[in-house]
């Protein structure tokens, strides 16, 4: 039977057998024993399905893992220790050594420095167009060796919607998968891959788990994507792995299984990001409420930004979901049950005054966090995007007084009465 997202926060992923736990169990074991060594070599060759060690795959982790899935719509997910590792491995797994990839430039800064730093360190390299980029201008920046497009739903922390047809559509016509960050969004405002997206990749640490308690990422792959249709593009899902005896994991594992079961047994094999079983299990108590939560964190931030749109302190307010919002139009598109619960503004007088502001804030906490219960609030020049220069803050959407207000499900009259007390001192 197919269940609704509410119900499936609560019960996709595991079904407890007669006498069996009601929730997921904790199997916080770092091995798995077997009675002979032919049957964990079966696991080894992947000629069977098991558990042999953690860094690879664990009962807890993949329970919660295919709850994920299921909420996305996906055939195939895996966790990941964070954000970062998911999106390292989701283009990793498919581009190396002198490829390139086109990204959108409104994405979160710590992606941005993974993308166009680190990876580029690598050998990847990265062309970043702006999310609201003509259908030419985007068609430019594709190469022969392009091998994937990336984006975020709603960017952090310019709050752009991605227009998932012109993206997905430019992917398609050369070939490779679009990859959409949906962590702000959640799948319970929008599920891309009803709307072009072939993979799909989460920072679990934000309203999926709601509540800061862990760090984690998670990666869902559509399934849909045909990588025999472009065999030349990625010989690493349609030729033999001699790293791992010769198998052809399209073949294999076919379109539905072979890119998570790649990234498990060569990148979570050989680089060990992967997820402890407790913060696996924290994740899940998170994902039991994400479909009552979110409805109220847009509530709260829709009125934020409407009490800050009024204020004459204020210079400028973002927020998908307000109307004249520059991407009001696409976020009622995609995104027409609500957006997130991160509103973000200038304060008139510029950084200093968005400093003063911030210091006046009793309820917000100053946190290097955001999508959580609780409302914090971060200036992200200073903060996570304070790696890029002037010009990169502007291409990211991140001007210098930009303030990220992260609202959280208190009520709605004590966040505003924060918000006025501290303006107050503006």
């Amino acid at each position: 039977m197919s269940h609704n997202p509410g119900t499936q926060c609560l019960h996709a992923g595991y079904r407890p057998a007669n006498g069996e736990p009601r929730n997921i169990p904790i199997i916080q074991s770092t091995t798995f024993r077997y009675e002979t060594s032919e049957a964990m070599g079966k696991l080894f060759d992947l000629e069977a399905s098991g558990y042999f060690y953690t860094r690879l795959q664990n009962p807890t982790s993949d329970s919660v893992a295919a709850k994920i899935c299921a909420l996305e719509g996906g055939s195939a997910a895996m966790l990941t220790s964070s954000g970062q590792a998911a999106n390292f491995f989701a283009v990793f797994n498919i581009a190396s050594c002198g490829d390139h990839v086109v990204a959108c430039s409104a994405i979160y800064g710590g992606t941005y420095n993974l993308f166009a730093v680190t990876m580029k360190r690598m050998g990847i390299d990265f062309t970043f167009v702006e999310p609201d980029c003509t259908p030419e201008e985007l068609e430019a920046a594709f190469r022969p060796n392009t091998k994937a497009v990336f984006g975020e739903t709603i960017s952090n922390p310019s709050l752009a919607v991605l227009d998932f047809e012109k993206f997905s559509k430019a992917a398609h016509a050369h070939g490779v998968p679009l990859i959409v960050d949906n962590t702000f969004a959640t799948p319970i405002n929008c599920r891309p891959f009803e709307h072009g997206a072939d993979i799909v990749t989460h920072s679990t640490t934000k309203y999926m788990d709601g509540h800061a308690n862990q760090v984690g990422g998670a990666i869902v792959d559509s399934g849909k994507f045909d990588w025999f249709a472009h065999a030349d593009k990625f010989p690493g899902l349609t030729t033999p792995d001699g790293s791992y005896h010769g198998i052809t994991y399209a073949e294999k594992f076919g379109l539905e299984g072979a890119y998570i079961t790649k990234a498990t047994a060569q990148l979570m094999r050989d680089f060990g990001a992967c997820s402890a079983p407790m913060n696996a299990y924290l994740l899940n108590v998170g994902l039991e409420t994400l479909h009552l939560r979110m409805p109220r964190h847009c509530e709260n931030a829709l009125a934020v930004a409407q009490f800050l749109q009024n204020h004459e302190k204020v210079a400028w307010v973002r927020y998908p979901s307000l109307p004249g919002d520059p991407y009001y139009e696409l976020a009622q598109k995609y995104l027409p049950n609500g957006s997130c619960g991160v509103v973000s503004f200038g304060v008139k007088g510029g950084r200093k005054a968005a400093e003063t502001f911030m210091a006046g804030l009793e309820l917000a906490s100053i946190a290097t966090h955001v999508a959580d219960a609780k409302t914090c609030v971060l200036h992200p020049a200073s903060a996570t995007h304070r790696q890029m220069n002037d010009q990169e803050l502007m291409a990211a959407g991140v001007s210098p007084d930009l303030v990220r207000f992260s609202v959280g499900i208190e009520d709605i009259h004590d966040i505003q009465a924060d918000l006025e007390k501290a303006l107050e001192r503006v």
